[in-house]
């Protein structure tokens, strides 16, 4: 299945793949004395190798041409890390606090070589379900995406210069596929591929196949997905997809990174966010029953909801009068009218955010790819207890998210299905 001069790199093979490569090589001050290589991916798709040395540090991905946690049974190009090395790039241009550096890409043998994030630094996800609280996680990441996706949208860009990142990330239809597939088709539909917290939810996996309503609302998201190309999209921007420390958040492994509707990146990290509070009680215990944490949680939703939306809004009236094409100035070239289009479009992003979180919160239940917040929950019928609540509670905001005004609506139904 390799490619011509693709190798899989082990920890042996990567020592001399270092030494051949002088971006690499001189960020361990070129030699290898305390050469340590930890391989450390615990994700579907990639292997990940930690490298230190008395002289430097970094992290080296490599992606494989298939899905790594599944085999060779299901191809998946190794192109994918080209897109991924690109998304990284692109978004540290406009987001350098929160995105790690690139220091080396082989397109040929799909290697990344970048920034180690160093202890204290740990997954976002492993945080919450350790019931650690993060007071600047709402600033930095509604900072990354009210960055990331106006800098790279028809608001700041010209439609040539639009259509033409627009036409490269296009390349990245493998991954934009499976998301299709495991997000908006195969929860919906008898697969191979989905798992539950059998046999607790099987009525609940049998309710969502044979919701009518809950079909059409996802068709018109999938639809949306497919073809609306509104800004650089990290694709997959989960809890496992952040790095943090009480002071540091950063993001990663955007390797799903392609041109989509804005919502799918608000709406899959607030979505995991709600993941996290509803397997808050799967993790008490009579020491901690986690309901102050699950209060900052929802804190925190509300928190990252209101900073996107103010700082996205400020991004825009400051660049108004710029090279942006979506809303020409002598058309739009008054207050009144302003904030008018400014008020539908983030009404629309905030229905499309809340969407597209249900919609992947279904997927982690029911689906193919779960999480390690109620997969941790040792207790079988406590974890389905957990992931009904949420389930429920996304079948609900997929099917009414238009009826939701305010995020704080949204938080106070969730503190209700929870009650």
């Amino acid at each position: 299945m390799a490619s011509s001069g693709f190798r899989r790199l082990d920890e042996t093979a990567l020592v001399d793949y270092i030494q051949a490569t002088p971006a690499l090589f001189s960020k361990l001050a070129n030699q290898l004395d305390g050469l340590q290589i930890k391989e450390v991916g615990d994700g579907n798709l990639n292997f990940v190798y930690i490298v230190t040395s008395s002289g430097g540090s970094f992290v080296i991905k490599q992606a494989l041409p298939y899905i790594r946690c599944i085999g060779e049974s299901w191809p998946m190009t190794k192109d994918r890390a080209y897109f991924e090395a690109t998304a990284l790039r692109e978004q540290r241009r406009w987001c350098a606090d929160h995105v790690p550096e690139v220091y080396h890409f082989d397109r040929e043998m799909a290697v990344i070589g970048m920034k180690y994030l160093e202890p204290p630094h740990i997954i976002l996800r492993k945080g919450l379900i350790a019931g650690i609280e993060y007071p600047l996680l709402a600033e930095h990441m509604s900072d990354f995406m009210a960055r990331t996706l106006f800098f790279t949208s028809l608001l700041y860009h010209d439609t040539t210069e639009h259509k033409r990142a627009v036409a490269e990330f296009c390349g990245n239809v493998e991954l934009c596929r499976l998301t299709e597939q495991v997000v908006f088709s195969d929860p919906y539909k008898v697969s191979q591929y989905n798992r539950w917290t059998s046999p607790y939810l099987d009525q609940d996996a049998e309710a969502v196949r044979e919701d009518n309503i809950l079909k059409l609302e996802v068709a018109e998201l999938k639809s949306m997905f497919c073809e609306r190309s509104q800004a650089l999209l990290h694709g997959d921007l989960h809890t496992g997809s952040v790095m943090v420390t009480h002071d540091s958040t950063q993001v990663i492994d955007p390797e799903f990174g392609f041109y989509g509707p804005m919502g799918f990146d608000t709406g899959a990290f607030l979505g995991n966010l709600i993941l996290a509070y509803f397997a808050q009680d799967g993790h008490a215990d009579q020491v901690n029953d986690r309901k102050s944490y699950q209060e900052w949680i929802l804190k925190t939703i509300e928190q990252t909801w209101n900073l996107f939306h103010n700082k996205f809004i400020a991004l825009w009236n400051e660049h108004r009068n710029g090279s942006g094409e979506a809303y020409l100035a002598e058309i739009y070239n008054n207050s009144a009218v302003q904030l008018l289009i400014q008020k539908k479009y983030m009404q629309c992003l905030f229905h499309d955010t809340l969407g597209f979180g249900a919609a992947r919160m279904i997927m982690r239940i029911i689906g193919v790819a779960h999480v390690e917040d109620f997969e941790s929950i040792l207790d079988e019928s406590r974890r389905a207890n957990c992931e009904r609540r949420a389930l429920v509670f996304a079948k609900m905001l997929l099917k009414e998210r238009r009826n939701f005004q305010a995020i704080t609506e949204v938080i106070s139904a969730i503190q209700q299905e929870q009650s």
